[in-house]
């Protein structure tokens, strides 16, 4: 195993554990995740975009590395702590272990702390900074606390327009890359979609340019208000009347445009077991998750939206549904990679508003 290292909270709480994966001190927000499975998806989620995730399953890494199963080209996290992690996986698809792969990459683990301790420190007090670190005594407390995520959605998206064909085309969905999830375009092209990768900074003019049927708008990192370009631009691609759905960070921007407000969670919905509610219908999905902000369900304008999913736990909101444009979004994920496939029949509400356009 590695050498002692340590977590220090912003709050002076200290947990001790071992190293692994790549050597470095690094800072960043500390949120802990109650998936069983999906680790891959996890440490390639661009969400996770200046944060330290802690897994609560006490096992991480049992299957080995895939590449095949990752959800973005960069590593989101910028730390990953476990209770325990797996040297020697089983899986005839992998390609390596969680060790090798985090000192490729660079990605700094921490591992046999008390991670139940720690998940429940953060359920009390509420999402703090962290540091990992092999000098405890000897940390900044000033600079921790004053650690804020930034850039996040301009460092993970795209920086120029990507098409690409597919031989199956029924339509043509722009996909906003606010730090979007890979399985998002994947689902699209399985039921039909020719998708267009789009920087977060396209214009509503250019999107006109690319005739497309429809537009989608990704999940992706950070504070929602902080991006003030981005909410201008979609005021401007609501004038364009095509169909739109928005997932994660895409429907908090989208409700931003529409004059709603967002609030940070005390420690935000991270797993693939949150239970959601369809107030149209009363029916209850699990669903992924994976957000530390959610929109004001007091702030939604009736007049224009209403709430279309709540959350069972906290009531918080979970979907809109618009009346002023062709449109809805979600907080959860539909396209569940991984997760429950419940919510997938979004996807098949996206592409019946694109026919009927």
């Amino acid at each position: 195993m590695g050498n002692k290292a340590y977590l220090v909270l912003e709050n002076g709480k200290v947990f001790c554990g071992e190293s692994f994966g790549a050597a470095g001190e690094v800072m960043a927000e500390v949120v802990f995740t109650t998936g069983m499975t999906g680790y891959l998806e996890t440490l390639t989620d661009k969400s996770y975009f200046g944060q330290i995730v802690v897994q609560t399953f006490p096992l991480i890494g049992n299957y080995g590395v895939i590449p095949s199963d990752f959800e973005g080209n960069i590593i989101g996290p910028r730390g990953y702590i476990v209770k325990e992690w797996c040297q020697s996986p089983s899986n005839f698809r992998s390609e390596g272990d969680l060790d090798t792969f985090f000192k490729k990459r660079g990605v700094v683990g921490l591992c046999g702390i008390d991670t139940r301790s720690l998940t429940k420190s953060i359920r009390e007090s509420g999402v703090m900074n962290g540091v990992i670190t092999a000098d405890p005594e000897h940390v900044d407390f000033e600079k921790l606390r004053a650690y804020r995520v930034t850039n996040a959605v301009e460092s993970t998206s795209v920086q120029q327009i990507e098409r690409r064909e597919n031989p199956n085309k029924k339509v043509t969905v722009a996909l906003m890359d606010y730090g979007m999830k890979e399985n998002i375009r994947r689902k699209l092209e399985k039921f039909g979609a020719e998708v267009i990768l789009c920087p977060y900074n396209t214009t509503a003019e250019q999107i006109e340019a690319l005739h497309v049927d429809g537009i989608m708008l990704s999940n992706g990192p950070g504070d929602p208000a902080d991006n003030v370009e981005v909410i201008h631009n979609l005021q401007e691609i609501m004038k364009l009347n095509l169909p739109i759905f928005g997932i994660c960070l895409g429907h908090q921007l989208l409700a931003l445009a529409n004059g709603f407000k967002t609030e940070k969670l005390k420690y935000g919905h991270r797993g693939a077991n949150q239970p959601v509610k369809n107030l149209e219908t009363g029916r209850v999905y699990i669903s992924s998750q994976n957000h530390g902000y959610a929109v004001m369900s007091s702030s939604i304008d009736n007049a224009i939206a209403e709430e279309y999913f709540i959350n069972v736990n906290d009531k918080t909101c979970e979907g809109i549904r618009y009346k002023n444009i062709p449109a809805f979004s979600v907080q959860f994920h539909p396209e569940a990679c991984g997760g429950p496939c419940d919510t997938s029949f979004l996807f098949n509400r996206f592409f019946d508003m694109m026919d009927k356009h």
